[in-house]
């Protein structure tokens, strides 16, 4: 494991943005850096709430991303932005379409905006993406917004690594609420039905009021493109997130345990891919016998240090 070089990478846990963005950009693509980095920042991890905003396209989620950052600006906390943009099929990367959205807060200093790219993953969130989180987290941000790709119900993911999720709804939905009910509206700690100057908003609200009524979630309506309604929603989601019950210490505990079992996740995928299944396969007809013998191989390489 290599270490990052000691000018910029002391500097990333003070929040200087030249060394957070090095940083966000070695975990991303996962360079000879990236190890040392999840090392530097083990300990620092915890103290940001991370707030996930998640929902069908169309919706307005980044518009209600931006609105929201600028309502936690005006109330003295610094944010994080992980946008979570559509890869392309050619090049991998992100179209960055949400980040052009934000461009009101590029010359905020408490604000760091980084487009992530999917890379196809249907879990609204590339594996990569949790820990751009976590340097956002030991950088000092207060709070730090995760906005999903937007593929609708596929996108539970983010109630892994969220203190509170936000799923994002438009007027109209009708009886597609059930059809949705029993995903992606199971994961949120707070509704939002955006774009409410629309005739059909206060329809919608009450049908995820009662569709969401067993656990008391909070119904909130906005129109993100004049920020009516980003108030009481700041209201709701910094509640809810503080109703979690964890305090920083709880939360960089979990977080950390996530973190290393990313790790040793990647361990294992790169043992596995080292080794000759087919030769395994070849010997063991019966699937589960040849699955317990790749796994009785692996072990040895693990514990020598070989991944």
């Amino acid at each position: 494991m290599t270490s990052p070089q000691p000018d910029w990478a002391g500097a990333l846990l003070t929040g200087d943005r030249l060394a957070l963005a090095r940083a966000i950009t070695a975990v991303e693509n996962e360079t000879r850096d990236a190890a040392a980095i999840l090392a530097l920042i083990a300990g620092r991890l915890g103290r940001a709430r991370v707030v996930g905003f998640t929902g069908a396209p169309g919706a307005g989620k980044s518009t209600l991303v931006g609105a929201f950052c600028a309502e936690l600006r005006a109330r003295g906390l610094t944010v994080g932005i992980v946008a979570v943009d559509p890869s392309s099929p050619l090049t991998g990367g992100a179209i960055l379409g949400d980040r052009i959205r934000m461009t009101r807060h590029a010359g905020d200093d408490g604000v760091f905006v980084r487009s992530l790219a999917s890379r196809g993953h249907l879990g609204g969130l590339s594996r990569t993406a949790q820990r751009v989180v976590d340097v956002l987290d030991a950088a000092g941000k207060d709070v730090v917004l995760v906005e999903t790709v937007g593929t609708g119900q596929s996108e539970v993911e983010i109630a892994d690594i969220a203190d509170c999720c936000v799923v994002v709804t438009a007027p109209g939905l009708g009886d597609e609420i059930q059809a949705i009910k029993a995903g992606i509206l199971e994961i949120a700690d707070v509704l939002v039905v955006n774009k409410a100057d629309n005739p059909l908003a206060d329809r919608t609200a009450r049908q995820l009021g009662h569709s969401a009524g067993i656990r008391d979630v909070p119904v909130v309506k906005t129109v993100a493109v004049s920020e009516q309604g980003i108030d009481r929603l700041a209201d709701a989601v910094l509640g809810a997130a503080a109703r979690g019950g964890e305090d920083a210490a709880a939360r960089r505990t979990r977080r950390l345990a996530r973190l290393v079992r990313g790790l040793a996740l990647d361990r294992l995928r790169r043992a596995l891919d080292g080794l000759d299944a087919g030769r395994v396969v070849a010997g063991h007809p019966d699937l589960d016998e040849a699955a317990a013998a790749l796994v009785a191989d692996l072990v040895p390489l693990l514990a020598a240090g070989r991944y």
